[in-house]
């Protein structure tokens, strides 16, 4: 199993919506930038990912598993967009905040911290396993 992190703006797409759609899921449509898009071709099902609200929170809210792996985008004609399917499995208790990130020793290689304008992105194992603890949400 691999693990994400998925950035939405929480007023186009938050995580009270993505909790609405249930196990059926929804599209992670509309990334158009080819490292993100190469990222989700990555995904398998059963692989989990942070829920990530970007611009005024910046926190991780929840945790999302993939329930589809890679597809044409259905919000384009152009078959170089490509997209993942994920349900919300869980909230976090408490929301792990970007300056949390920054200021833990421990995850100063993460991605989020590295680039972040990318709105899909890998997260390693021992990354995961720390900001869950921060959210003390069950890693």
């Amino acid at each position: 199993m691999k693990y994400w992190l998925f950035k939405s703006e929480p007023s186009v797409w938050g995580w009270n919506d993505q909790v609405a759609k249930g196990d059926a899921g929804e599209e992670w449509d509309g990334v158009r930038n080819y490292q993100a898009r190469n990222f989700m071709r990555e995904m398998t099902v059963g692989d989990l990912g942070f829920f990530y609200h970007s611009q005024t929170e910046k926190a991780v809210v929840g945790i999302v598993e993939v329930i589809a792996e890679a597809h044409t985008d259905s919000t384009t004609d152009d078959d170089r967009w490509e997209c993942v399917d994920i349900k919300a499995v869980r909230p976090f208790t408490s929301p792990v905040t970007l300056d949390m990130c920054k200021n833990d020793p421990r995850l100063s290689d993460m991605a989020l911290l590295r680039n972040s304008r990318l709105s899909v992105q890998p997260v390693t194992e021992e990354e995961w396993k720390v900001v869950c603890e921060l959210g003390q949400t069950e890693a």
